[in-house]
């Protein structure tokens, strides 16, 4: 639905949103990655459907800023939000969001500062315009000294530049969803996360990472030793104040601590290949340029590539396990004469069986960090 062709629709649908106070707050959980505990919410907000059709909290929002109604309606929804404060958890920090131009207004100002003191109140800001730093700088510093935290939404897109992460100095950098999706198997997004973490330390800021769907993008993650995390994985907004999701409970447990001088930190969990496959259909159904065959058991059998599928020849690579530190495979690579170039290792567990693969590269740079 174009919100540009239909301003006087929405103007007419905010207007009787906010003569109803027609919003609803839901609350989705933050998590402590490395305690795996809840540690906060985010305020999210849910407006009425508009003739049987739900209508996204983006679409509200981008309406109120082209009817330059925004700080009306973050008034509305902070209201909301804030009724649920005093019994927030004990040790949470509640997070609310708010247009950057909206703590301008008197309004929203009143809100806040009714308050009392903002002690556990992430102040979220959002990343829909640029804002006027000459103009909002003394505002941010009189809700510091009230005691409330700022995050930067979105970080890594929009307009949460560099300029404006110094200017703001956030206790949070809010990692942005295109960060974190596939995660798992993109290097580059590893590296560019490993350095905003470098910075955020340097700043005294924390990383946090939202839209984490899977339960690879978690455990990728928490070897990046990313502090906050928040997304379906670990827990849907919901009515104040729902748990972590037990599964993502269990499985986190499972992932082993402290081995990131091991290759657990560098598999590609990349599905393998049965050996009963039709494997040229099997593997033109993946899009990596790589997988491993394995026996009924579990253990692999050797490399199928993109070029090899037609043919379905195998290619033979080294097989390591995944207590190997870096340092010993490449060891290993550099003395043998089977190793095909360019291939990636293929990782087992204890028990030979197939745990996903390591790719030349992101081992060259685990030999690189290991040597700085």
């Amino acid at each position: 639905m174009a919100v540009d062709t239909e301003l006087p629709l929405w103007s007419a649908r905010i207007a009787r949103s906010l003569a109803a106070h027609s919003v609803t707050t839901v609350f989705q959980p933050i998590v402590d990655l490395k305690r795996k505990t809840v540690v906060g919410y985010e305020a999210l907000s849910r407006f009425d459907e508009v003739n049987g059709v739900y209508l996204g909290p983006d679409q509200w929002f981008a309406a109120a800023i082209a009817l330059d109604l925004t700080a009306e309606l973050d008034a509305m929804t902070l209201t909301s939000a804030f009724r649920r404060r005093p019994d927030l958890p004990r040790n949470c920090f509640l997070s609310v969001n708010v247009d950057p131009t909206s703590l301008l207004d008197r309004r929203v100002l009143d809100i806040f500062f009714a308050q009392g003191h903002l002690g556990g109140i992430v102040i979220e800001l959002t990343e829909h315009r640029a804002w006027d730093w000459t103009r909002l700088s003394p505002i941010v510093e009189r809700l510091k000294q009230a005691g409330a935290t700022f995050a930067m939404d979105d970080t890594g897109a929009g307009f949460a530049g560099l300029q404006q992460i110094l200017e703001l100095r956030p206790a949070i950098l809010k990692l942005d969803r295109g960060l974190v999706d596939g995660v798992d198997h993109d290097e580059a997004k590893r590296a560019l996360i490993e350095m905003l973490g470098i910075f955020a330390s340097r700043t005294d800021a924390w990383i946090l990472a939202e839209g984490i769907e899977t339960p690879a993008e978690a455990q990728t993650l928490m070897e990046l030793e990313v502090p906050l995390v928040q997304g379906y994985y670990f827990g849907r907004p919901g009515p104040a104040w729902i748990s972590m999701d037990p599964v993502a409970v269990t499985e986190l447990r499972q992932i082993p601590q402290g081995s990131r001088d091991t290759l657990h930190a560098l598999v590609d969990p990349v599905t393998a290949l049965s050996e009963s496959d039709s494997l040229t259909p099997a593997f033109l159904g993946q899009n990596v340029p790589w997988s491993a065959v394995v026996d009924s058991d579990g253990r692999p059998l050797g490399l199928l590539s993109s070029e090899g599928a037609a043919t379905g020849v195998l290619t033979g690579t080294l097989v390591a396990n995944v207590t190997s530190t870096p340092s010993e495979v490449g060891q290993r690579i550099a003395t043998s004469k089977t190793h095909e170039p360019y291939a990636p290792i293929i990782v087992v567990d204890n028990a030979g069986r197939y745990l996903g693969l390591l790719s030349l590269r992101r081992l060259i740079r685990a030999l690189s960090s290991s040597s700085e």
